[in-house]
């Protein structure tokens, strides 16, 4: 029989589907998916039920709903600054992966290069390659997450289309600094590129720290796309609503994919993010201050038990390392010893790497009840004195 794609044939199961299935077969906390165990406001949700309910469920517009497509526009201009026409530079998407999907599906072709900082969502190499570029890696690693100038304009040639980033960044919960911000925006300008900006953290940033769009740095308004997600922003992942801003000629392209991709997105979830997204300020205060607690919470309760705990910036994600409380296995097998033995799952972070990953390091997602954060402290605890000859 003819060969199928060389792409996804073979391709693995993503790592968070298969450290979830341990964790179902083992009775384990499950701290290596990212997503909340609760979910988001209850008006946010009463309002999309109103609306399937009482109104339109047939194809909205392919570009998304307007309510929707002006409150992102606003919501750039209430964050950011950004002037953003919602007629001609918003598009709505199933999810922001569906976005990236596009945005590579569109803009890039084959014999172009595509410019990537390991570690990786786990989605954005198989789709640069199907797209036919090839990706130019280049790696922040724990515990600092440096990015090495001079790695990074290395990566970049005549040929590169695009730099994909991942801001805040999973898995390693860095947000990048205005000198790294600075130095991609210069390398995206002098090679006449285009950068892919993943901000779907934009409003889960700790200590003080503020969210600032790549798109917002001279030269780059006409040369970003930026996409953000009502997953994230209001702790619904299973609505996969998404939304892409980028100027018109951009766009065009993008919308094109999106067209015989979804075609479009649940109107009435549409609906409810619109009004989302007016929320006022507590609200946004209060999503990020209190996931600043949680990783407080859980950091704290980590190193009481002596693992050495990475610092996080933003995200949902903390990682440690395994070697701080004895355990030189690679990250892989400590991720099922940590299933099987202690009761509580992690994902290796070396999954995120394409190879001479960092292997001492696990992921563990915070974006949880603090009872259940709790209740994995005490069986990490009670693991680690047990592996290291302790009574308990």
């Amino acid at each position: 029989m003819k060969s199928t794609n060389p792409i996804y044939t073979g391709l693995p199961t993503t790592i968070f589907e298969v450290m979830s299935r341990m964790a179902k077969e083992n009775g384990a906390i499950n701290l290596g998916q990212g997503f909340p165990d609760v979910d988001g406001p209850e008006d946010i949700r009463r309002f999309a039920a109103e609306e399937i309910v009482n109104g339109k469920n047939q194809y909205p517009p392919m570009m998304g709903v307007p309510e929707l497509r002006k409150a992102v526009a606003a919501s750039n201009k209430r964050f950011y600054g950004l002037d953003v026409d919602w007629e001609t530079e918003v598009l709505v998407t199933s999810g922001a992966t569906e976005a990236i999907s596009d945005c590579l599906a569109a803009l890039v072709e084959p014999g172009d290069e595509v410019v990537l900082i390991e570690p990786l969502y786990d989605c954005y190499l198989p789709l640069v390659r199907r797209a036919g570029a090839t990706p130019r890696l280049v790696r922040v690693t724990p515990p600092d997450w440096r990015l090495d100038a001079q790695a990074l304009a290395a990566a970049f040639s005549d040929r590169t289309k695009a730099v994909l980033l991942n801001n805040p960044m999973n898995p390693a919960a860095k947000v990048f600094d205005a000198d790294e911000l600075a130095l991609i925006a210069e390398l995206v300008v002098g090679h006449d590129a285009i950068a892919i900006c993943d901000e779907v953290y934009e409003h889960i940033l700790f200590d003080g720290r503020k969210h600032v769009p790549l798109m917002t740095l001279p030269g780059m308004r006409e040369r970003t796309v930026r996409i953000g997600s009502a997953g994230k922003t209001f702790s619904l992942t299973g609505w996969k609503v998404g939304y892409v801003t980028a100027a018109p000629w951009l766009l065009d392209p993008i919308t094109k994919a999106h067209q015989f991709t979804t075609f479009t997105t649940p109107p009435g979830l549409q609906k409810a993010v619109a009004y989302g997204l007016a929320k006022d300020d507590t609200y946004y205060a209060s999503l990020a201050g209190d996931l600043e607690a949680k990783r407080d919470r859980f950091a704290e309760g980590l190193a009481g038990i002596g693992f050495s705990v990475v610092p996080c910036a933003g995200t949902y994600f903390i990682t440690a390392d395994m070697r701080s409380v004895g355990v030189e296995d690679d990250d892989v097998t400590a991720c099922r010893r940590l299933t099987m033995e202690a009761g509580v799952t992690a994902v290796p972070v070396s999954a995120f790497y394409q190879s001479d990953a960092p292997t001492h390091f696990v992921r563990f997602c915070f974006s949880k009840r603090d009872a259940v954060l709790d209740a994995a402290l005490d069986r990490l605890a009670r693991w680690v004195e047990r592996k290291n000859g302790g009574a308990g």
